[in-house]
């Protein structure tokens, strides 16, 4: 039975009034759902979720994410309550420069804010990963355990505009198929937006749709009784039906007014995102019985009720630390797992696994496939698959089961809870915005794949795994016209400029196979953002020890390949399948006595990261006369080439043609590189 007394109804109500003054404060922002979301908020905060404000980290605390990211009060008014760290000064400076309560609430930057979620529909969608997460680690570190330490509940508020969003319908559908039921959506159904009334575009039956992802849906409606009237008893005893439902993930849709109980502005656009006026605030002070003269009120009596879950979750915390301690004990192998993830980590011999190769010819992708299976045994927290295209990434390790419910196995795949193979099916989107929900939730290391043109489908997750420092690691296959006769609707062409304009994201396209061992370990290595492992789909010659000494040398982002002239005549930079192309020219352009450097730059990240020394001696300045080669555009070549350099590129779409008509046509030749180089003049 809930219990629920006057104070926490100041509480709430304190809630409201502190979004609707901080909103007023600054000019601008969205008090109406914080407003009318406090009791559902203060809810879970203190009645529900298990979790220490003195540790906002604690390995066993449920997780909440506040999908509905701008109205980021909801949460900050609740951390303040709570005891998290968050005072009243933070509330009144709201969206000011080097503030803790940014517009959105961001990973990192406050404590108890556990997810990046800017735009609509990524937080619910990432949910979907955090409840990936908890089932895989407690299957990696306690499977068969019936009380464990490692589990807990992942609790979403999301909106109507989270809903509409295609990316989180992709992600219930996964969610569903999976049946996490440690995942409890509270579903704030209020049916304003921007444009006010949703019923302008928005009509649809959620639940019949939720219901038809295999999810458990019920329906909580303050505003069916004539009057409106929030019954949290009815809320809380949803949500702990929700919770008994372990079988399916929950949608608990809750009817309310926003901006309740604004007496003019409630449930309108108006309220929505915008400050509520002076009048409007007065007025709204006075229903809640609030002096209208104050701004920021919190008396002493509410604060010091609300922070008492300081104590509870203190007593909370000793309790699940002593079952950690008692399962430390009983599985100590599994224990220093769990602690060298902890400190981030790799094993100790994992460089010595890595596949070297000496002969032939490999596409990148299938040596990327062999990498992910020679280390997958020395790292267990590895996982990771593809948007149904895991035969043409490589993405699947071998031995490994795959994720899912045991009754999703196939003729070709056998399922189980703590796979180690994900199955996306042909959601990119969804598939990294969970990635981003398991990189955030836990200590696994996830990984994902499809062809490099969909990264535009996975952009946005992408950028938000990158403003968070995320460290996913996506296998974009396929990454240039010479993918071949499936055409231009499936050859990148400015999709590398794109990923290489996203700040803290790690592209990498190596050149052949060792230099692809040599990535894998680089990603691996990125803890603090997002690694992407950009692979051929054709083969490309391997270069032995001989002509390659050292293809770690990628880990500088770029270097010299082949004989290095002290005072090179030119130079010829080039990445992935391209530096092929440049060796072979450079040994025409030597026939007729140039001496040529070849610059290998598979990370121009990596490399920006380098010493100036460094950066000079693989791209001295004395030299000019310089030459990229890249399938695909020239535009982030200039900064490397100079003005007095040129770029052999790609400035338009491809044709569906072979591989090898491709770069014939498009000028993707030696041939084609020694000409250019010989038209820079002397």
């Amino acid at each position: 039975m809930l219990e629920w007394n006057e104070l926490d109804q100041r509480a709430v109500d304190t809630a409201r009034i502190l979004a609707a003054d901080a909103v007023e404060s600054v000019g601008n922002g969205h008090p109406g759902t914080a407003m009318s979301l406090a009791p559902a908020a203060y809810l879970l905060f203190q009645k529900v979720m298990n979790h220490n404000p003195s540790n906002p980290r604690c390995l066993g605390r449920d997780r909440f994410i506040l999908s509905v990211g701008h109205s980021s009060l909801t949460l900050y008014t609740q951390l303040f309550l709570g005891g998290f760290g968050l005072e009243i000064e933070d509330l009144k400076t709201l969206r000011r420069w080097g503030s803790k309560t940014p517009g959105h609430p961001e990973f990192g930057h406050t404590d108890g804010v556990e997810i990046t979620t800017g735009p609509l529909g990524q937080g619910l969608a990432s949910a979907t990963g955090f409840a990936y997460s908890q089932r895989f680690e407690k299957e990696l570190f306690d499977s068969g355990s019936s009380d464990s330490p490692f589990d807990h509940f992942v609790y979403v508020l999301a909106s109507d505009g989270d809903v509409q969003e295609g990316v989180s319908a992709e992600a219930a559908s996964l969610a569903g198929h999976q049946k996490l039921g440690n995942l409890v959506v509270i579903y704030d159904s209020n049916q304003i937006s921007i444009e006010d009334d949703t019923n302008i575009a928005f009509t649809e039956d959620v639940n019949a749709r939720y219901d038809s992802y295999g999810w458990h849906t019920q329906t909580v409606d303050w505003k069916i009784k004539g009057n409106y009237q929030e019954d949290l008893n009815e809320l809380y005893e949803a949500i702990n039906r929700a919770k008994s439902v372990t079988d399916k993930p929950s949608l608990i849709t809750l009817k309310t007014i926003i901006g309740w109980p604004a007496p003019n502005k409630q449930n309108t656009g108006g309220i929505h995102g915008a400050k509520l006026g002076e009048e409007e605030v007065r007025a709204t002070k006075e229903i809640l019985g609030f002096d209208p003269e104050q701004t920021f009120q919190v008396e002493p009596e509410v604060l010091a009720h609300s922070r008492k879950l300081l104590d509870r979750g203190g007593e909370w915390e000793k309790t699940w630390q002593s079952k950690f301690d008692q399962w430390k004990s009983q599985s100590p192998k599994k224990a220093d797992l769990l602690d060298r993830l902890l400190k981030e980590e790799l094993p100790e011999n994992l460089e010595s696994l890595l596949p070297s190769f000496e002969e032939g010819s490999m596409a990148t992708r299938a040596a990327s496939g062999k990498v992910i299976n020679a280390i997958a045994d020395s790292m267990p927290e590895l996982w990771g698959g593809s948007a149904d295209l895991a035969g043409s990434n490589n993405t699947t390790i071998e031995a490994a089961q795959s994720f899912a419910p045991p009754e999703h196995s196939t003729d070709m795949f056998t399922a189980s809870p703590g796979g180690r193979v994900l199955h996306f099916g042909i959601r990119e989107h969804a598939m990294a915005s969970i990635l981003n929900g398991i990189a955030l939730s836990g200590h696994s290391r996830p990984f994902a794949g499809t062809f490099l043109v969909f990264s535009d489908y996975m952009r946005p997750a992408v950028r938000l795994a990158a403003l968070m420092g995320v460290p996913a690691i996506y296998v974009w296959t396929h990454d240039s016209i010479a993918l071949g006769e499936d055409g231009p609707t499936h050859q990148p062409i400015e999709h590398l400029t794109a990923l290489r304009a996203i700040p803290n994201l790690t592209v990498i396209r190596p050149a052949d196979a060792n230099e692809t061992s040599q990535a894998w370990m680089a990603a691996l290595k990125n803890t603090t953002g997002p690694t992407a492992l950009v692979l051929t789909r054709q083969n490309l010659p391997v270069m032995n020890s001989a002509s390659n000494p050292h293809p770690e040398h990628l880990h500088k982002g770029a270097y010299v390949i082949g004989e290095q002239y002290p005072n090179p005549d030119g130079l010829i930079l080039a990445t992935g399948s391209e530096v092929a192309i440049a060796l072979e020219a450079k040994t025409q352009l030597e026939k007729s006595g140039k001496r040529i450097n070849v610059v290998s730059m598979p990370s121009f990240e990596l490399f920006e990261a380098q010493t100036d020394e460094y950066k000079e001696s693989v791209l001295p300045s004395s030299v000019t006369k310089r030459v990229s080669v890249e399938a695909g555009l020239s535009m982030p070549w200039g900064k490397y080439v100079g003005s007095s350099g040129a770029s052999v590129s790609i400035e338009t779409f491809g044709a569906s043609a072979s591989y090898e008509t491709l770069y014939e046509k498009y000028g993707i030749t030696a041939a084609n590189v020694v000409k250019t180089y010989e038209g820079l003049g002397n």
